[in-house]
């Protein structure tokens, strides 16, 4: 198989042609959400620029195995190794069960996904499903000696791995700065190093979320799970690792310690990151109030933005850059790539029915096709550049346009046309995603509105003291598959699983 495929390979710092180990085989693991909250644009960017992955290298006859993990337990505050969980912590603030929150959120982002189009993984795995596997990793792990114990907590030895590892390989970042850079925090005295980062952690007596250990009644760290995943599903050495750049450092160089620390071999063949999205050249972040929920993007409900948008016009959208490029949000962009999506969609449909007198076939427009064909394999070729490849499909547009006016002189031959709009439908609805075929695209808003009605009418309800009526809404969704859930700023909502 001589794709030529080159990844822009993040611990090389350069591009490199993707040879899998095991070829017609690829693994491919990439960190997914924290579900304790709404996914938001920066969610969508890393699922898209990883689906966009999974599709062109099965386009390109790869048997993938796509693993995403779902962060359920373990990630504290401030990505720290002290705090409150994130979920626990939403758990508590709701009076709800911590896996309630987890099944919410889950819930909803899968939703979102696939409205997105998103393909779903060929895995999903829990962290909180794999304690035992993280436990035995933290064994091995003290076992070869990169590990220590401490008031009940199991650390991982910073200095002691760097005394004989690369520590730093994918950042960039030397273990002398980090080590002149860093000072020991208040309540972190029980680590030997302020680097050293916690593989499990003892629960204080207010913490929720718990299990037993050799060391103490805690939970995992943030890092472990994702070598303990990858490496249960993938192997200990695989093909891809993907994930936001903003987990380059700390969490995807932990991921490489702990690996190497406990299997003795690089876990990563490929390390792949996508770049960040900004609001006006300035990072989208809750702290800074600029953030925009997915729901809200296909809803209009936010003050930053003029109009809805279509969870396609949403992907098209972020396909317009290249995926390792900063991608600044602004309804202005978004409404150019609405009507550059629409233009695309609408030329396939024409091209799909139009009818004209073919012409015998010519070398001219044979040409034609092996040009766009050449151009869109070599534009996803080159480290997946999606922008390249739609600049392609404008240029196969603008020719099916003119066919349809009548304007375009380079007339096909049945058998030719048929061709194109074959290259046409393999890139931008297969490999690129942007077919109208996406599962729940169409029928997300509907759905949502629907929901918001019954809700608001079971509301009204309860207020006039008609709990018979409220109650017959509430029992009559959960017989169909969807349960209302009652909390103090309100109603919500959440399909079955």
């Amino acid at each position: 198989m001589s794709s030529k495929l080159h990844f822009y390979n993040t611990i090389s710092r350069k591009k490199e042609e993707f040879i899998p180990a095991n070829p017609p085989f690829v693994g491919m693991y990439v960190c997914g959400p924290t579900v304790y909250g709404d996914a938001h644009l920066g969610h969508a960017r890393s699922a898209i620029t990883f689906d966009i992955v999974f599709r062109y290298l099965k386009h390109l006859g790869y048997k993938v195995r796509y693993v995403r993990n779902i962060t359920d337990v373990g990630h504290l505050e401030n990505d720290a190794d002290y705090g409150e969980d994130k979920i626990a912590k939403k758990a508590r603030l709701e009076q709800l069960e911590p896996m309630e929150v987890v099944q919410y959120y889950k819930d909803r982002y899968h939703r979102e996904m696939d409205a997105l189009n998103n393909n779903r993984p060929s895995i999903e795995p829990q962290a909180s499903g794999h304690i035992i596997e993280q436990i035995a990793m933290t064994e091995k792990l003290l076992e070869n000696g990169f590990a220590y114990v401490s008031e009940g907590s199991v650390y991982f030895d910073v200095e002691k791995y760097a005394a004989s590892h690369h520590y730093g390989k994918l950042s960039g970042r030397k273990i002398e700065d980090l080590q002149s850079n860093s000072r020991d925090l208040d309540g972190q005295s029980e680590k030997r190093s302020p680097l050293d980062f916690a593989l499990w952690k003892k629960a204080s007596p207010e913490h929720i979320m718990r299990w037993p250990s050799p060391w103490s009644d805690g939970f995992p760290g943030w890092h472990i799970e994702c070598s303990v995943m990858s490496s249960k599903y993938l192997g200990n050495s695989f093909d891809i690792h993907g994930g936001g750049l903003d987990l380059l450092f700390p969490h995807h160089e932990c991921e490489i310690a702990q690996s190497v620390g406990a299997n003795g071999e690089e876990p990563v063949r490929y390390w792949l990151h996508n770049n960040m999205i900004t609001l006006n050249g300035q990072k989208m972040a809750k702290s800074l109030g600029n953030t925009i929920m997915l729901h809200e993007f296909f809803s209009g409900d936010n003050e930053l933005l003029d109009q809805s948008y279509d969870p396609l016009t949403i992907r098209f959208f972020i396909l317009q850059a290249h995926y390792r490029s900063t991608l600044d949000f602004g309804n202005e962009p978004l409404q150019a790539a609405q009507k550059g999506y629409s233009k695309l969609k609408t030329a396939l449909a024409s091209a799909r029915s139009l009818s004209i007198e073919w012409k015998p076939e010519s070398d001219e427009v044979t040409a034609l096709i092996n040009k766009w064909s050449d151009e869109c394999a070599a534009a996803m070729n080159d480290d997946m550049n999606t922008a390249l490849t739609i600049a392609t499909l404008f240029d196969m547009a603008s020719y099916i346009n003119g066919l349809k006016n009548v304007q375009e002189k380079r007339i096909p031959s049945k058998a030719q046309f048929e061709e194109i709009i074959n290259i046409f439908a393999a890139y931008f609805e297969d490999v690129l995603g942007l077919g109208s075929e996406s599962t729940g695209s169409q029928n997300v808003e509907v759905l949502d509105d629907v929901m918001d009605v019954l809700l608001e009418l079971r509301t009204t309800a309860k207020e006039n003291k008609d709990y018979g009526t409220a109650d017959a809404i509430r029992d009559k969704l959960k017989a169909i598959g969807v349960t209302i859930m009652d909390g103090k700023d309100g109603a919500d909502w959440q399909v079955d699983a």
